[in-house]
């Protein structure tokens, strides 16, 4: 049973049977998801999940690979885990008093399978408990943890060095932990409800005014690298984020729509969205030479996949266009296209509502970082209308 991290590439090329008759190939990022393989020429390879029940090694069948992609197949993976997790200890938990629960036992079989399910950012709710939370939690009762307590631990992970940011991180973990705890009957209430956070405003958003756009775009229409240049050019037009561009399908466009949905998988809130695609936009598509060749819009020419970071590339024609050298310490990010992008809707005058609608924005407080931008073209179109200062005298020197 060889235990490999399943992508598609592999799925493309990797998947056959190393024994006479059949071979389970294992997934290193779902544990217990697995490939069968079957030697036989007009076999499909089929998605199992294999876990215990009763003691007992059992396998679910999940469908073959032709009816479930590998995304597909982990998410169903990981929701059949976390039903055979929560349903037998249900019956058990019922009857110990509620909040007795540990709190270590509680993000490992309900908080955990939960947060892989419908929470991108997993991976790091892990982190954050494994290194910080759990060493001074794990072990007490979910009723036994106090705001005071949780209270000095934040203030102790500034003390050790942390950001504001980073120590809010493991407060907002434990506190919805907690409020997932109530909702599951798991515990009475939540004692971190309101708890104060630093909040510290720490975001970073660079805006290139009209010159440094119009110098990047200069060095984007020459540069060697062309498939690059076009994914730059396409995220400065759409203001998408650069993990959904350097994944997007030719089967997301509806060009007579002018449309590109991204699915759900591909969208940082985990829901599908749609992106307007204006005139820029689509002369990029109209540059691609991947329509026909390629399932995917910007791909790697080394590689003939999608790329996985452009960072070298952006490093180069950011220097190139000189963006940093207007002012904003020398850090322009790739992600700061998709600002510049929102900003030059909220100065042509569009409303925060269409803004956040157009970006994909799931909170509309995410959208009010633009509030300024807006209040400044509400100023400049109120002085548009200013009757008096024409006609007044000019003050005497």
């Amino acid at each position: 049973m060889p235990v490999v991290t399943l992508t598609p590439a592999f799925m493309a090329s990797g998947l056959v049977s190393l024994s006479g008759k059949r071979t389970e190939w294992c997934d290193a990022e779902v544990r217990g998801l697995l490939i069968e393989v079957r030697s036989a020429p007009d076999s499909i390879p089929t998605w199992y999940l294999r876990y215990k029940a009763d003691g007992k090694t059992a396998y679910t069948r999940l469908g073959n690979v032709q009816e479930l992609g590998l995304a597909q197949a982990r998410k169903q993976a990981i929701t059949l885990k976390a039903q055979h997790t929560l349903a037998p200890k249900q019956v058990v938990e019922a009857k110990a008093p509620m909040g007795t629960m540990t709190l270590d036992v509680f993000m490992r079989d309900h908080y955990m399978p939960h947060a892989f399910l419908h929470k991108r950012s997993a991976k790091k709710d892990e982190q954050l408990f494994r290194l910080h939370i759990g060493p001074r939690f794990g072990t007490l009762p979910l009723d036994k943890i106090s705001r005071r307590e949780v209270a000095f631990f934040h203030n102790d992970l500034r003390a050790k060095g942390q950001s504001s940011a980073s120590a809010d991180h493991s407060l907002k973990l434990l506190r919805r932990a907690l409020n997932l705890a109530v909702q599951w009957e798991f515990l009475e209430k939540n004692p971190l409800v309101g708890i104060a956070l630093f909040n510290e405003a720490n975001g970073v958003e660079n805006y290139l005014d009209d010159a440094a756009v119009q110098r990047l775009v200069a060095v984007l229409r020459t540069d060697r690298n062309r498939t690059v240049s076009l994914l730059l050019m396409f995220l400065l037009s759409c203001g998408a984020r650069k993990g959904s561009a350097m994944q997007a399908k030719w089967c997301e466009i509806e060009r007579d729509n002018r449309v590109w949905k991204i699915p759900a998988v591909n969208s940082k809130s985990k829901r599908s969205a749609s992106v307007p695609l204006n005139d820029s936009a689509m002369w990029v598509l109209d540059q691609l030479d991947t329509r026909g060749k390629s399932e995917y819009l910007f791909v790697n020419k080394r590689t003939g996949k999608p790329f996985t970071s452009i960072r070298t590339v952006w490093r180069r024609i950011s220097k190139e266009a000189k963006l940093n050298d207007t002012g904003n310490g020398g850090n322009v990010r790739v992600h700061d296209l998709r600002h510049t992008f929102a900003s030059m809707l909220v100065s042509a005058g569009r409303s925060l509502y269409q803004v956040q609608q157009i970006l994909g924005h799931s909170d509309p407080k995410i959208t009010m970082r633009y509030a300024h931008l807006s209040a400044k073209t509400l100023q400049e179109a109120a002085n548009a209308a200013s009757v008096l200062v024409p006609q007044l005298p000019a003050k005497a020197a």
